[in-house]
């Protein structure tokens, strides 16, 4: 009978006997919970003397030897020879010490979980019987596809000290929501939420998960930034963990730097899972490239707010691409500060409404036409607009758009 226990080996030496491949997979993964890792073979591999000039790894480039166990809170035999794994694995059971046998784990005292770590939980799994890596394995990756889900409550049930999570939720399509994403917001007490982004997820929510809505629009602020700072810090500082469920990503325009500022401030926990942000998933899914080697090898991204920016028409004339967040009001003025500035009237921008979703719709004009065709298209936000050479219908089917010869204008 095996009994299914969490080491902490933080700090704690831990020797691998063996640099060949399995060797070097087992070194890397104590390394990364923490541990003072001890690698030991004759004949290291290559990748195992890279692994240990990153200092990451000590190594021992010589035959074990007993005394290369002392002091070891767990070892790992995984050389190609049996036998030897036996007598490391003799050793071990001599000093009391947890030995993984590789190549035999009956005569090891320990195994290693096949495990999948989401958030602060890791999830392992552990033959009975005699060792099977690939059947651990496989049914690691069903659980852990499981929970990624978002189908599991992750909630805490002690009490313990509250945090905030702020979770970018992309542009709105179910693929486009990271599993960190998910996962975080399965471990939500209470969910203060924007009103774009990936929302319907949260009618997937237990019914006893709180859900503020503290979403704006263009023309309506209804709850203040200073309201949403008190109410992530109040919750949090009451023992709940709170996840801040914005649209896009939490860095882009999204007010995050601020809301991160009040928890810390406040000493309050908090960290950030990214989203993927509309500036740029939005016009890839309506076909077109923000950058494009030989036509637009830089990009701005800025907001409506700013107006007619000086940075903004002369990202234009130097032949960047230009997005712009929250514009739809402001893009007549824009448009006319660039031809003021003498930007190309023919210079094509595109406005792409509620993208990523079922209702997505693009409008085309140029500098010159944009405010009067966006008028009478009705365009209205969430919208991003796109100015530049990639912004053209059509674009990707333009033979411009082929490999350039090396060393052409724009090669990076």
């Amino acid at each position: 009978m095996t009994t299914l226990v969490g080491l902490d080996l933080a700090g704690r030496r831990v020797v691998v006997v063996g640099a060949g491949p399995v060797g070097v997979r087992r070194a890397r993964r104590f390394v990364e919970d923490g541990a003072h890792v001890v690698l030991v073979d004759p004949e290291p591999s290559a990748e195992a003397r890279r692994v240990a000039s990153h200092g990451d790894v000590s190594l021992l480039a010589r035959a074990v030897e007993e005394p290369d166990l002392h002091g070891a809170w767990l070892v790992v035999a995984a050389t190609s020879d049996a036998g030897l794994n036996a007598r490391v694995a003799a050793w071990c059971e001599a000093h009391r010490t947890w030995c993984v046998n590789a190549s035999e784990g009956a005569s090891g005292s320990a195994r290693v979980a096949a495990s999948s770590t989401h958030g602060d939980l890791r999830v392992g799994v552990v033959n009975q019987g005699p060792p099977d890596p690939r059947r651990a394995a496989a049914v690691r990756d069903a659980v852990g596809r499981y929970i990624e889900s978002g189908q599991v409550d992750l909630r805490r049930h002690r009490a313990g000290e509250g945090r905030v999570v702020l979770v970018g939720s992309g542009p709105g399509a179910a693929g486009l929501v990271t599993t960190a994403g998910r996962e975080a917001l399965a471990t939500a007490d209470v969910v203060v939420t924007d009103r774009l982004g990936a929302t319907w997820l949260l009618e997937q929510l237990p019914e006893d998960v709180e859900v503020v809505d503290v979403g704006k629009s263009p023309t309506n602020h209804p709850v203040p930034q200073e309201e949403i700072n008190r109410i992530l810090v109040e919750h949090a500082a009451a023992g709940r963990t709170v996840v801040r469920f914005k649209g896009g990503d939490p860095y882009v325009f999204g007010r995050g730097g601020e809301e991160v500022h009040a928890c810390r401030a406040a000493g309050i926990p908090v960290e950030v899972v990214p989203g993927i942000t509309s500036a740029f998933s939005v016009p890839a899914l309506a076909g077109i490239p923000v950058t494009q080697r030989g036509v637009a090898t830089s990009v701005l991204v800025t907001s409506g707010h700013a107006g007619a920016d000086p940075a903004t028409t002369g990202a234009l004339a130097a032949g960047a691409t230009v997005v712009l967040l929250m514009a739809v009001s402001s893009l007549p003025q824009i448009c006319a500060a660039a031809l003021a500035d003498g930007v190309d009237p023919d210079l094509p921008v595109a406005a792409i409404e509620k993208g990523s979703t079922a209702l997505e719709r693009v409008t085309r004009a140029t500098v010159s036409t944009a405010a009067a065709v966006m008028a009478d298209a009705g365009v209205r936000p969430p919208a991003i607009v796109v100015l530049g050479r990639v912004a053209a219908e059509g674009f990707l089917d333009d033979p411009v758009c082929r490999t350039p010869e090396r060393g052409g204008a724009g090669d990076p």
